[in-house]
């Protein structure tokens, strides 16, 4: 029997007694997948973690077939949208050696994404043996070769069901995962955003909450509909200041500085971004982590000195972007081909995650 230490939160204590459980799937999915033709998100692995809290108590976590589940149609995440979740990927190296990059931190924002939604904190001990345990079942959904990943996918609901306006009473810590190639490809066009915000002061837009990209679909539909892929986010008390490009963050490189706004209650801790301004640094490369108005950028696409503009994230790891809208007017950013920091940077940071590099911060965990 596992012992773990009490977790205490605003709102509620919990212990831990039980061990992990694991039900094999009978047969796999795997020979009916195309590995060289597969959408983002669609496919998923024969297995999925799952663990329940109930009485102030995390439950026997499981491995299970991957399945649907039964809930019933009160279900307070259905109503009150108690529900954050996580993105991570798993890399497979040419020795059949699987890899995480920064699983910590993943694991520290998911829960620093909980208690922001009054849920209750996951255990480091469940977390971490699940995840291992999912993968070496799954490995073989894992494929070699850089652009080739598993997609992995934590997240917690809140499931008791009640439709009263207060914190659910029960919830569910869930991991799915996903193979996965290329998120986006090629560059981005996008529409800088004057009336719609990602986030307010005060928000919930630092926390992985699923409510905050659902608010972002209808404005991000109206720039498709003039023909940008993403919305760049702006300040929601002047939108004069930048903070994220779609779902991702966002950096600016003016001359040779790399620029990005600091993190906030707005803006999310990026594990990418994080990772991205250590590599910068790593290469001696100046990076600037301070806020950044739509006037500096708009004046420096007009005098030549904006060289690049790239989202950040775990899913596409580095998306370019070729060009903005502001105000009715378009900026194009020039093409600078091998000078590019964004192919340099994406280029270190896929040979660390796919063990074909030095990782001299220690950022890849090995599943064994």
């Amino acid at each position: 029997m596992t012992n773990f230490a009490e977790l205490n939160t605003k709102k509620m204590s919990s212990t831990y007694t039980s061990n992990l459980r694991i039900e094999k799937a009978a047969t796999s999915k795997l020979k009916d997948v195309n590995f060289e033709n597969i959408a983002f998100g669609k496919t998923f692995t024969d297995h999925m973690f799952m663990c329940d809290f109930v009485n102030g108590e995390w439950q026997q976590p499981q491995i299970m077939p991957y399945q649907p589940m039964t809930m019933q149609p009160s279900a307070r995440v259905f109503h009150y949208g108690q529900a954050v979740f996580e993105g991570m990927k798993a890399y497979k190296d040419d020795d059949g050696k699987v890899f995480l990059f920064r699983p910590e931190e993943n694991f520290k924002r998911i829960n620093k994404s909980s208690a922001r939604l009054a849920m209750p904190e996951f255990p480091k001990d469940y977390f971490f043996e699940g995840l291992t345990t999912l993968l070496n079942l799954d490995k073989d959904w894992i494929k070699p070769g850089v652009g080739n990943s598993l997609y992995i996918r934590p997240f917690a609901i809140a499931i008791d069901p009640a439709i009263a306006a207060a914190p659910g009473e029960s919830y569910r810590f869930m991991i799915i995962c996903a193979p996965a190639k290329a998120y986006y490809k090629g560059t981005v066009k996008v529409l800088i955003a004057e009336q719609f915000s990602r986030s307010a002061n005060g928000g919930v837009g630092y926390a992985k909450a699923a409510g905050n990209y659902a608010a972002q679909f209808y404005p991000t539909n109206l720039a498709q509909q003039k023909g940008y892929q993403q919305v760049i986010w702006t300040d929601a008390d002047t939108h004069t200041f930048l903070e994220e490009a779609g779902t991702m963050n966002v950096f600016f490189r003016i001359n040779d500085t790399l620029i990005t706004a600091p993190t906030s209650d707005r803006i999310l801790d990026g594990v990418t971004r994080k990772s991205l301004i250590q590599l910068a640094e790593d290469n001696n490369i100046k990076c600037e982590v301070r806020p950044i108005k739509v006037n500096e950028i708009v004046e420096a696409s007009k005098n030549g000195s904006l060289k690049e503009i790239f989202g950040a994230g775990t899913a596409a790891v580095i998306s370019p972007i070729e060009g903005f809208e502001y105000q009715d007017t378009y900026y194009e950013l020039p093409e600078i081909g091998a000078h590019s920091y964004s192919s340099m940077l994406k280029e270190r940071m896929l040979n660390i995650q796919h063990n074909l590099a030095e990782d001299k911060h220690h950022w890849r965990y090995e599943i064994k």
